[in-house]
């Protein structure tokens, strides 16, 4: 059996006891992120696809809930749809459109243009991802608008009001 007295050595055991503790309640403590409250996710005009999965992974591996109540959520912030502890509000609109480069207007080879496309749709829930791929990925200028309660009926979670 494990003394304490073998840890002392002759040392203020009370110091060693504390500091012992306070490591142990460290490790035995879940992450920080697990424990914090839920994200909030309003107006996004979304951004890099690249810079989202960064995101959506670190969400992923966390845990953390995700509710979209924003205006809008547009491109790559449609993202959030596929994690798993994700809710939207029904007046929520979201602008879904196809890949294209960081300059407007500029498409990308048929090649990339798949890659990124297929990339996003493993990003969306069923029926969202077939829609996705056989359809709204052929948009690239402007967007398909689509209401959250539209995608509550497809089976997204919709927050709760309070």
């Amino acid at each position: 059996m494990f003394r304490l007295s073998r840890l002392c050595l002759g040392r203020d055991c009370r110091a060693i006891f504390g500091r012992f503790v306070l490591l142990l309640s460290l490790v035995l403590a879940p992450p920080l992120s697990a424990r914090q409250a839920a994200i909030v996710i309003g107006n996004d005009r979304g951004g890099s696809v690249e810079a989202r999965l960064t995101t959506l992974r670190h969400l992923r591996n966390s845990g953390t809930r995700v509710e979209i109540r924003g205006d809008y959520c547009l491109s790559a912030c449609t993202m959030y749809l596929g994690l798993a502890n994700v809710c939207t509000t029904p007046r929520t609109v979201f602008g879904f459109h196809g890949p294209s480069s960081e300059i407007y207007g500029i498409g990308l080879t048929p090649a990339a243009f798949e890659h990124w496309s297929q990339v996003m749709a493993r990003h969306y829930p069923e029926p969202i991802r077939s829609w996705y791929l056989s359809v709204a990925r052929n948009r690239t200028m402007g967007f398909y608008s689509v209401r959250g309660s539209d995608l509550i009926e497809m089976g997204v979670v919709a927050c709760s009001t309070s």
